[in-house]
């Protein structure tokens, strides 16, 4: 299985970039967007790959556009923002790997180091510690993991 890193952004971010595109009439020249909203262009960067990665984006040249799917998660109330984000996020392969090692599991809960090594193991450019709380943050969002700070344990957040 192969797995591909998730830019370390925060989903609030995602979100924000979303909705500023909105407000922009769903297309924003991504140099200009950088600009007008004051990120560091290699920030911008990773928040726009995020949100490519989601499918709420594309980025056709120099220009980043709000898809009929980020539309759509705008539009939502938070429950299906929610819901929406869940079923985009299952479809990456990293999620997909957490997904099933949790499955695996006995108690579908596992330490979060197991996780730090599969990351370590399949990414070993990637900071594991910084993509294991980007991993965490997308995936409480979206209600699909749970995190439990005390057992630092990460696991399945709702069954479907």
């Amino acid at each position: 299985m192969t797995i591909d890193p998730i830019p370390q952004v925060g989903i609030s971010r995602i979100i924000g970039l979303l909705e500023v595109l909105d407000d922009a009439g769903g297309r924003y020249d991504v140099f200009r967007l950088a600009r007008d909203i004051n990120y560091e262009f290699g920030e911008i960067l990773r928040v726009i790959k995020g949100a490519e990665l989601l499918a709420l984006v594309e980025t056709p040249g120099a220009d980043v556009v709000l898809t009929s799917t980020g539309g759509q998660l705008l539009r939502g109330r938070v429950n299906s923002r929610k819901k929406l984000l869940k079923e985009q996020i299952k479809k990456l392969p990293i999620f997909r790997a957490v997904v099933d090692a949790l499955q695996r599991s006995e108690d579908r809960r596992a330490d979060e180091d197991a996780f730090r090594e599969i990351f370590a193991l399949h990414l070993p450019a990637e900071d594991s510690e910084a993509l294991l709380k980007t991993v965490i943050d997308w995936g409480r969002y979206a209600e699909l993991l749970g995190y439990s700070p005390d057992d630092q344990e990460v696991y399945l957040d709702h069954l479907d």
